[in-house]
């Protein structure tokens, strides 16, 4: 069979290489990555291995966030996890490179390249370039957050237009550091990614170059029989977790590393993020809730421009093997101490945005299994108010669109968890139309689903646990007072344990959503988000 594929009799004394290509027409975000496999196809054979081509799916979060849709896009992660782990074990392939653009091409890859744990890169498909009308740069989040403007009254007609047709003028990955960039980054810190691919732009040569290299670099390291479980432990983590605090990065993180531990069998749990949040700042001023984009960060010097801050400062665990058979230390010898004179994007550690990171766990009788915060671009971190309570995301969407909320709200979006929802889709629309309609710091949001890279307010999620066990969130009534206080880190019901015990005598579990098919499947195996939300 493997002569029918064009094998010579010296092809068997090489390594076979797989290639998982998540090449696809549905998104901008995958749409180029086919010439990046092909130069990593060609990368191998050169290095004198055999590349084997397979795919992956993906779901577009952009194009499926407020539909049925969205409820897919972290199954996909489960989904792309076991493609690759079935085809690298199936056909008992030596190493294996995963190609990947959109949000869960990332963490799915990285999941099935722990299960697997063959020699193996991550190779991200790259960004986006923003878009611009008016002289403003624009990403995917600029049209969300148009729509609630144009709803508020504070846009133009053809202002909205003009967003609309230009916030998405290439192919690749959402531009700011929202899920993609994150999740990209974090690999390199990881060491798992080649350092300083993370944050090119799809369409530029250097993004085809980084694949064939990161191919070139593979087929070295299956002969020197380094695997991903040699690279990813729990060091190696808390220097990935560290990059996602310093840049600003998504509450996904949380979540997917979370999965990526659980795969990789390395101990990481919720107070690890909690415990390397209170000692990184945040130096990278980024989209969402800061001003500059990933490519303008990648201008800078990129992320190995921030690891070596960060390494200098003490905060990088210097001795951690990379795919290269390198220490981070030891790739990191070539670059500068410092990022260019006359640039912001970059703060230097002693003059951060923020000086303890952004993504804070709060507990309360709210969130007793833990819920995820991201408090940067807020005038405050606290707020007590009454509860907008809504069991579905469509109708705290109309109810924000049509101006009942108001400052001071705290909305509650339930039953949207790994097993309500199923599949605890993204909130972008209703937190973008909150923004648009001028609210991001005056409103709070908690839900047991979770939120875009893209989102930024008084939101919290991944509230655990969820509604659909019987999470206290369950039993949240209209106009009861919670209180948001990130400072504390505290989510509360200000509501008396006796009135609790109360309702949770009468709270009865809803039907199932769906009995069969992949979000039924999803729905009887995920773990809480606690636990990354993980299938096996």
């Amino acid at each position: 069979m493997f002569r029918a594929l064009g094998y010579r009799s010296e092809d068997f004394d090489k390594p076979m290489i797989g290639i998982a290509n998540g090449h696809s027409t549905i998104t901008p975000c995958n749409a180029g990555l086919q010439p990046l496999a092909d130069a990593a196809a060609a990368a191998v054979r050169a290095a004198g291995a055999n590349p084997q081509m397979f795919g992956v799916p993906t779901i577009s979060d952009g194009m499926s966030m407020g539909t049925e849709g969205m409820k897919y896009s972290l199954i996909s992660r489960e989904v792309i996890a076991d493609c690759v782990e079935t085809t690298v074990q199936g056909q008992w392939m030596d190493g294996v490179l995963v190609i990947g653009g959109c949000d869960k091409n990332k963490p799915g890859g990285m999941i099935g390249i722990a299960r697997a744990n063959v020699p193996a890169i991550y190779v991200y498909g790259g960004t986006i370039k923003p878009g611009n009308w008016k002289g403003e740069d624009l990403s995917v989040i600029s049209a969300f957050e148009a729509v609630g403007a144009i709803k508020a009254g504070h846009m133009s007609e053809e202002d909205f237009a003009g967003i609309e047709r230009h916030a998405c003028p290439t192919t690749g990955a959402c531009g700011g550091m929202y899920t993609a960039n994150t999740m990209s980054s974090s690999f390199e810190a990881l060491g798992m990614s080649l350092l300083g691919s993370s944050l090119m732009a799809n369409p530029d040569q250097e993004k085809l170059d980084s694949a064939a290299a990161s191919a070139t670099v593979l087929v070295e390291a299956v002969r020197k029989g380094i695997k991903p479980r040699d690279v990813i432990t729990r060091q190696s983590v808390e220097n990935a977790i560290t990059l996602v605090m310093a840049t600003g990065g998504s509450t996904n993180a949380v979540l997917h590393y979370l999965a990526i531990c659980h795969a990789a069998e390395v101990e990481w749990t919720l107070e690890d993020f909690e415990r390397v949040r209170s000692k990184v700042p945040v130096i990278c001023d980024l989209k969402p809730s800061g001003r500059y984009m990933a490519v303008d960060l990648h201008r800078q010097g990129g992320v190995p421009q921030v690891l070596k801050l960060l390494l200098n400062a003490g905060l990088l665990n210097p001795n951690c093997l990379t795919i290269t058979g390198r220490t981070i230390a030891e790739e990191l010898e070539g670059v500068p101490d410092h990022p260019p004179t006359g640039q912001d994007v970059i703060r230097p550690v002693a003059a951060p945005l923020y000086h303890q990171g952004h993504l804070a766990v709060l507990r309360g009788n709210l969130a007793e299994g833990g819920a995820v915060a991201k408090i940067t671009g807020l005038k405050s971190t606290s707020i007590t108010g009454p509860a907008r309570v809504f069991n579905d995301e469509q109708s705290a969407l109309d109810a924000i669109l049509s101006g009942s909320i108001q400052p001071g709200d705290v909305l509650v979006l339930r039953y949207l968890g790994p097993k309500g929802g199923p599949g605890m889709p993204e909130m972008l629309a209703p937190t973008s139309a909150i923004v648009g309609r001028g609210l991001g710091d005056k409103v709070g949001l908690i839900t047991d689903g979770r939120f875009s890279g893209g989102s930024w307010g008084m939101l919290v999620g991944h509230v655990t646990p969820e509604a659909f066990v019987g999470g206290t969130i369950a039993l949240v009534e209209e106009g009861d007072s919670i209180t948001i206080d990130a400072g504390r880190c505290l989510l509360q019901l200000d509501v008396s344990a006796e009135e609790i015990k109360r309702r949770r005598s009468q709270w009865r579990q809803p039907s199932p959503r769906y009995v069969r098919g992949v979000l039924a499947k999803f729905a009887a195996l995920a773990s809480p988000a606690s636990q990354g939300a993980v299938t096996g």
